[in-house]
């Protein structure tokens, strides 16, 4: 093992302690609901994570595109939600097929349209492809509305697909003081769907919903599994919206101080980082206090982000962190910051125990 503090920086660095600990938490608080976990690995990307996850207890693994569950089912997974509403032409489905071999393959639908097209792409093999029709719970992106359900499973049906269920994302829980509603929102979106279908005569084995910021609320879903992502790292949105405490951040980009910039005694100071857009990513909700934290040092935040180098506000009346040293810094929305970077650093009790790939990035179709 290693010293962390020897790694060059910009760096992705893992603690897997604290990996290990949010893994065991999650699957811990679902488990005593009585609800399944399915995490989405679209956040992490790494098959070793995700053999962690399914080691703990998750019942299988969501992705978000054909190209993530090749490499999952390649290391071993063998029962992947690919959780959007897929577009099948004659190359998905050929892959579709494959997949099928050797993994328990469910796709999401929300459309007639897209429900005759993967009929037609996967023609005699439509029927080893299990369909789960998504709701829009109040996200407003893609989904039907619950009253829609039944149609839009009778469609696949008709199009030879093999309908199981019902899915939803409630995405409008990122925002402050929105995940209970979100919550509220997704459950009843769920039981009206699930009744019109099972009211049809479609099995209800997969009710499936959920996201890292509703995932660990204590009320009633009708959900049969969740689907958090995030929930493995932490990242600093999760940390303001209050859904992490800063002990629970495991993924960080280790940076360097390169510069400071002159400032007025009675004004915040400011130094830059060598980490920028490339490796923290540029999301930035409208409600977010900057461009990603630093996690010993609460107060300052990122104001502005180029490429290769982060501005940092500090506190006022507080020395500046000398040139050459290095701090570390939480992402805005850690799931870009894995797709940017080729591998990661995990360490173990605070030393550095070996990298990982992350194999699925750049896996987008």
């Amino acid at each position: 093992m290693t010293d962390p503090a020897l790694i060059p920086t910009p760096a992705v660095i893992v603690d897997g302690d604290v990996l290990d600990r949010n893994i065991a938490r999650m699957g811990s608080v679902l488990s005593a609901r009585g609800v399944a976990l399915r995490p989405h690995v679209k956040t992490h990307k790494v098959p070793e994570i995700a053999a962690k996850q399914l080691a703990a207890g998750a019942v299988g693994i969501t992705v978000a595109t054909v190209g993530e569950a090749e490499v999952f089912a390649g290391s071993g997974v063998t029962d992947i939600f690919i959780a959007y509403p897929l577009w099948v032409d004659k190359a998905k489905a050929g892959r579709l097929r494959r997949l099928a071999t050797t993994t328990r393959i469910t796709v999401g639908v929300d459309s007639l349209a897209g429900a005759e097209a993967m009929g037609r792409g996967l023609g005699s093999d439509a029927g080893r492809i299990l369909v789960s029709v998504e709701i829009d719970s109040g996200h407003h992106r893609s989904g039907v509305a619950p009253a829609d359900a039944a149609d839009i499973a009778h469609g696949a049906a008709q199009a030879g697909l093999s309908v199981v269920g019902v899915f939803t994302f409630p995405g409008h829980s990122y925002a402050p003081g929105q995940a209970p509603a979100a919550a509220r929102d997704e459950d009843a979106a769920l039981r009206e769907a699930a009744a019109q279908l099972e009211a049809a005569g479609f099995p209800m084995t997969h009710i499936s919903g959920g996201s890292t910021p509703t995932a660990l609320l204590d009320g009633p879903t009708a959900a049969t599994e969740l689907r958090p992502g995030v929930y493995v790292f932490g990242d600093a949105q999760q940390w303001e919206l209050g859904r992490c405490r800063p002990e629970d951040i495991a993924l960080t980009v280790a940076s360097t101080v390169v510069s400071h910039q002159r400032t007025d005694s009675q004004q915040p100071g400011r130094f830059i980082l060598d980490a920028g857009s490339k490796i923290l990513g540029s999301d930035r909700a409208p409600w977010a206090t900057g461009y990603g934290r630093l996690l010993d040092h609460p107060d300052a935040r990122i104001t502005a982000l180029s490429e290769h180098h982060a501005t940092v506000e500090w506190p006022r009346g507080q020395v500046l962190p000398e040139r050459g040293s290095r701090l570390r810094v939480v992402p805005n929305h850690v799931c870009l910051t894995m797709n940017l970077v080729d591998e990661v650093h995990h360490l173990s009790n605070g030393a550095v125990a070996g990298r990982w790939a992350v194999a699925a990035r750049g896996k987008n179709s």
